[in-house]
């Protein structure tokens, strides 16, 4: 995942936690509140209408028509019902006309008991015959100090709900373009924050890829940022330095040592001419042999060292390479008893003819000395890999040695005089220059293959690459 998308979506995260954090509880302290005002409310109006009402007409044997119209007209004021209860907890009068002659003095209405021991009370609570939440509140009606009755005031609460929703909602849509215009927001941050990196790994690309010249410059986004560019400016100039200081080490040691050696290689074929002592003879060749193997090591020593090319990827037909190898060590196989053949499928192999050449020569050169008998060269593909392998047919590496044959300078217990160690170690860092690899296998007395890979290039990439530049890799 990219570091814009991880930046966007753990802001996103964050603030979706900050906003049900904040939403959740204000939409409960709004209903929580709601509800509250709706019981004050209904128990200043049951306190009101106890005060109000005319205690005389609860009299038992006087006419309730008077009663009835005033708690009707409480009624219409309160926007609710209106029950008049005797002593007895019995309705003597109700608005709504339908509970008189009922008792109300039952558990289900704990505000008409409390009002009936001389206690105002209020409550929301469910109703069976409402079908939802009602709120109630009860009074008591006082006569020179004695209890002559109880006021109960109910209504349902489906308007508050509705108001309390309808405030939530809002709230809701309040919280949700917060959140859109968070994420603009996160997205604008993360841009500013990612472009800088972005940009940074393309200049480490690009100085991966060779190009010493490579730099990142100013870089904005914050102080740790620009840190950061200064930083990898200043390792990219001690690369440069470090590897211009090895090239010009690479020229003087190629020309000190390669004019050395060519003097005491004459001398010894001068030596050698003149000679006719059997034992002087022995040791000329021998000074001989060493010379040349001298020169092998620092011939070894300056393909190491050198620099990646500079330019752009090239592709390589990996059989027609495969192909010249054969010839070219045609010759030299046949001398030493060995046979050097090539085939496989035509494949694009991303790298350059020059480093494919040199691990092939490199590969076969080990084959033929160590291995003489039948060698192949195959090439295929695998997906996106171009595949080049090299198969003898000799003794094979002994299992615990296996595993050392490519590091620099590793020479196996069974090997002869000459070589370096570092013929492998070259070709192997050759491959991965070009983000390929090289892998040895061996079975006692079954050989062992040497195989290649590089990333493959597809084919209509190169038709286009011949016209108008680089090739794509898959």
């Amino acid at each position: 995942m990219k570091v814009r998308t991880r930046l966007v979506l753990s802001f996103t995260y964050a603030l979706l936690v900050v906003i049900v954090a904040l939403t959740v509880p204000l939409a409960i302290v709004l209903r929580d509140r709601a509800r509250a005002e709706l019981e004050a409310l209904a128990l200043a109006n049951a306190q009101t209408t106890a005060a109000l009402l005319d205690a005389s007409q609860l009299d038992e044997g006087r006419p309730r028509e008077r009663l009835v119209d005033d708690i009707g007209r409480f009624a219409e004021d309160v926007g609710g019902r209106v029950v008049v209860l005797d002593p007895d907890g019995v309705v003597v009068a109700d608005s709504d006309g339908e509970d008189v002659g009922q008792r109300y003095d039952t558990p289900g209405r704990p505000e008409v008991e409390n009002a009936l021991d001389g206690v105002v009370s209020a409550g929301v609570r469910p109703s069976r015959d409402e079908g939802g939440d009602i709120v109630v509140a009860a009074a008591p009606v006082v006569e020179d100090g004695e209890l002559v009755g109880v006021v109960r005031i109910s209504r349902d609460v489906e308007q508050v709900q509705r108001n309390v929703t309808t405030a939530t909602i809002a709230i809701a849509a309040v919280a949700m373009a917060g959140l859109a215009a968070g994420l603009v927001l996160a997205f604008v941050l993360a841009r500013s924050l990612s472009r800088p990196l972005s940009h940074l790994a393309s200049v480490a690309r690009g100085l991966g890829r060779g190009d010493l010249s490579m730099r990142a410059g100013p870089v904005s986004g914050g102080d740790e940022l620009e840190q950061l560019g200064r930083s990898f400016d200043e390792m990219a100039a001690r690369v440069e330095r470090t590897m211009g200081a090895q090239r010009e080490f690479v020229a003087n040691a190629s020309h000190q040592l390669r004019t050395p050696l060519t003097g005491i290689k004459l001398r010894i074929e001068s030596a050698l001419a003149e000679s006719h002592d059997p034992v002087v003879l022995h040791e000329l060749r021998a000074m001989d042999a060493e010379v040349d193997r001298m020169a092998g090591m620092v011939d070894s020593l300056l393909v190491m060292a050198r620099e990646i090319e500079e330019g752009q990827q090239t592709h390589v037909d990996a059989r027609e390479a495969a192909s010249r190898a054969a010839e070219r060590w045609a010759d030299r196989a046949a001398a030493a008893g060995a046979s050097v053949s090539a085939a496989g499928e035509p494949v694009v192999a991303l790298t350059n003819p020059g480093d494919l050449g040199q691990i092939l020569d490199v590969v076969l050169d080990n084959a033929i000395t160590y291995a003489p008998g039948p060698i192949e060269i195959r090439t295929a593909a695998d997906g996106t890999r171009a595949i080049v392998s090299v198969q003898d047919h000799g003794p094979g590496i002994a299992s615990e040695e296996l595993a050392r044959v490519t590091e620099r300078f590793y020479r196996g217990r069974g090997s002869p005089g000459r070589g370096s160690g570092l013929g492998l170690a070259i070709a192997r860092e050759l491959a991965e220059k070009w983000g390929g690899s090289l892998g040895v296998s061996s079975e006692t007395d079954a050989g062992t293959r040497v195989e290649v890979r590089f990333r493959r290039v597809r084919q209509e990439a190169v038709d286009v690459g011949t016209d108008a530049g680089t090739p794509v890799a898959t």
